[in-house]
């Protein structure tokens, strides 16, 4: 059985994903574009933090950080590749639109690569309505990054 639950990315049986995911990230892009958090990063209280997991197995994680009131940003989402094709980004993707907007989030931005092994990201966060917008809060333009938005008016 499938359970997303709200969790503590510092947790022992956490950390192998969230390095997993650390070492994807700083193998795909340029360090100077690599914008994932540290576990203790996404250990605060602008962030709510998830994971899906399948019995004892943490299979995906994602989270929202916080930018202000009415805006916040998807981090961290990942999917071990072992598991990726059940539709189990989605339903986290799925999981934190609807968090974001229990929290009362009017808006939902994302950063994300331009290389190929971004190229699912991307149509995921499209088919979910985001749409591509410029840098928004803490970033810059930058070649290797991909900024999405999306609002819940």
């Amino acid at each position: 059985m499938i359970e997303i639950r709200r969790d503590k990315p510092t947790s022992p049986q956490v950390l192998p994903l969230l390095q997993r995911h650390l070492d994807l990230m700083h193998a795909s892009s340029p360090p100077e574009s690599v914008h994932a958090l540290d576990p203790t990063a996404l250990d605060t209280p602008e962030v709510a933090f998830f994971t899906l997991r399948e019995g004892d197995a943490v299979l995906a994680m994602g989270a929202v950080k916080r930018i202000d009131a009415a805006h916040a940003e998807i981090k961290s989402m990942h999917v071990v590749a072992e598991a990726r094709g059940r539709g189990l980004a989605r339903n986290m993707l799925d999981h934190l639109l609807t968090e974001a907007q229990s929290l009362g989030y009017t808006r939902l931005s994302l950063e994300t690569g331009v290389e190929p092994v971004f190229a699912p990201a991307r149509a995921l966060y499209e088919r979910a309505g985001f749409s591509y917008c410029g840098a928004f809060e803490g970033y810059t333009p930058d070649p290797n990054s991909v900024f999405m938005t999306r609002s819940f008016v």
